[in-house]
């Protein structure tokens, strides 16, 4: 089915499975309210009907998400610290939504995923990626922190060298080293991760509902805690760093194409 209604998100449904794409591929697919919408709605058709076997989340195009939309973000510090929360709390709910869907939730990763994005894919239960894929966690870059329980996710699945590396210099790390930590459950060759995804949720398709579902369950059950604490913290630390300064610079530099000038912000303090 696909949902004229909502020109950023398109639900195929396949009869055993749902197919969610991203279609904002303009701007390598940042995150919009109607992709929230549509997945929003998928993951309820997913958790009421048994037939289906898996949800898979991919981008248009040849990038699965870049994340929030930068020229959104800037406006975000025109806004009560009470409007920003409530931004946040939005992309929570949805990472929220994901994590508790009772259905497998596959990332279908081409190019990379970036900020929100990552969050998103993290919060997948598997990830099909193709192997020249990148991965950020861009939010230092912009002068901002993580959110979408990025925190929590980067603390359960890496070393916590790594976590610290990806989080506080926002250098990309490659699909194949991710792959080898375990955090990426297959690779492919570029533009073929929509067709091992399939295939991953045709073996899921054909295993029992119930079972998989209580599964998830007891999974998603044992880092719930650490998830909720952080997507609470994040919130609160994001809705005061979209407020800051170095966000400031931090977005305006990406809008300019130009390098941050953070240092200056620090001698200037």
């Amino acid at each position: 089915m696909t949902d004229l209604t909502n020109p950023h998100c398109e639900i195929s449904d396949l009869g055993d499975r749902l197919v969610v794409e991203n279609r904002n591929a303009a701007r390598r697919n940042a995150l919009t309210p109607d992709f929230y919408k549509g997945l929003h709605h998928a993951l309820e058709l997913a958790t009421d009907n048994p037939r289906i076997g898996a949800v898979l989340i991919m981008g248009e195009g040849d990038f699965f998400c870049a994340g929030g939309d930068l020229t959104m973000l800037i406006k975000a510090q025109e806004m009560s610290e009470d409007q920003r929360r409530a931004r946040i709390d939005a992309l929570n709910d949805l990472m929220r939504a994901v994590v508790a869907c009772p259905r497998p939730v596959i990332a279908v990763v081409e190019g990379g995923a970036a900020g929100a994005g990552l969050s998103l894919a993290l919060a997948c239960d598997m990830i099909v990626s193709a192997r020249d894929a990148r991965f950020t966690a861009a939010y230092v870059n912009a002068g901002l922190v993580p959110d979408g329980g990025l925190t929590a996710a980067l603390t359960a699945c890496l070393p916590p060298q790594m976590a610290a590396s990806m989080a506080l210099t926002g250098q990309p790390v490659g699909a194949e080293r991710l792959h080898a930590l375990g955090v990426i459950q297959e690779l492919t060759e570029p533009g073929e991760a929509i067709m091992a995804a399939m295939a991953l949720a045709d073996r899921l398709a054909a295993g029992p509902a119930e079972a998989q579902a209580a599964i998830k369950h007891l999974l998603t059950g044992a880092r719930a805690t650490l998830l909720e604490a952080q997507l609470s913290a994040e919130r609160d630390a994001m809705a005061t760093a979209l407020a800051s300064r170095e966000a400031a610079e931090g977005i305006t530099a990406f809008l300019a194409k130009r390098p941050p000038d953070f240092r200056r912000l620090r001698e200037d303090s």
